[in-house]
């Protein structure tokens, strides 16, 4: 599989704006021939030989996310969290490549890790930028599910430090992630008196029609079919959010009594 060869067939928005300019850098001199005729997928799930038109991210265009711009989306800011206290622990390095292996299988894998640490050398990223760039381009259901992998990262050497979520939380304004959605993600991670009702986005005083209401509101917003455009391999997350939501209304009909 050529490291170069999925330019062309699959990254569609994400291969313009601020994004582009960041994978162009990562790339850096690692080139191979594509004289065999042949287009390896290294991100997404493109056509062979295919060339897809790059949309201008300053439009309101809003194109579905595909897996390869959602891949390098995931990278740029997974570097910018990894980063976020000064130290680049290797257990979060690893659960890196590990999600990815599970993803998208070892061959795969390799090949985003190794631009994930071409990504992770530069210094000059633009948080800003690059979340607005995503924000413009990516459906919500993809931006959320991008926050959940992030809070994965922080968390993989045991502890989410200040600093990490200080730097998520900026990540998630810039993203259009309202407060409330950022806080419900975030308490899957955590374990506070409150839990259940962070997760479900509500008050500890909430009646029982309001704890009804919100679990069908955030059963259907954290549906893994609302990334099924995203392919197979990000299914695991999307279910692991739609888990912890049935786990705190079930928890809180315990507590209740109903």
């Amino acid at each position: 599989m050529g490291f170069s060869k999925w330019i062309g067939a699959s990254l569609g928005w994400s291969f313009g704006g601020p994004i582009g300019a960041i994978i162009g850098l990562a790339l850096g001199s690692v080139v191979d021939s594509m004289a065999d005729g042949k287009s390896d997928v290294f991100l997404g799930q493109g056509q062979k030989g295919t060339r897809r038109q790059q949309p201008n991210y300053r439009t309101r265009q809003r194109p579905q996310t595909e897996s390869g711009d959602f891949e390098v989306s995931l990278l740029i800011l997974a570097s910018i969290v990894i980063k976020a206290d000064g130290v680049q622990d290797q257990r979060e390095l690893d659960f890196v490549r590990q999600q990815f292996v599970g993803m998208y299988g070892k061959e795969r894998a390799n090949h985003a890790f190794k631009l994930f640490k071409n990504i992770n050398k530069q210094t000059n990223i633009s948080t800003r930028q690059v979340c607005l760039q995503i924000k413009q381009m990516m459906d919500h259901p993809s931006r959320l599910q991008l926050l959940h992998f992030l809070f994965g990262i922080a968390k993989a050497d045991g502890m989410v430090t200040n600093d990490e979520v200080k730097q998520i939380y900026t990540i998630a304004g810039y993203l259009g992630i309202s407060h409330r959605d950022y806080e419900s993600i975030k308490e899957m991670f955590y374990n506070s008196e409150e839990h259940a009702y962070k997760i479900l986005e509500i008050d500890k005083s909430a009646s029982v029609d309001a704890i009804k209401k919100a679990y069908r509101k955030m059963a259907k917003k954290y549906h893994p079919d609302k990334v099924l455009h995203l392919g197979k391999e990000h299914q695991k997350g999307a279910e692991e959010k739609f888990r912890q939501v049935q786990e705190a209304y079930e928890q809180l009909q315990k507590e209740r009594g109903f």
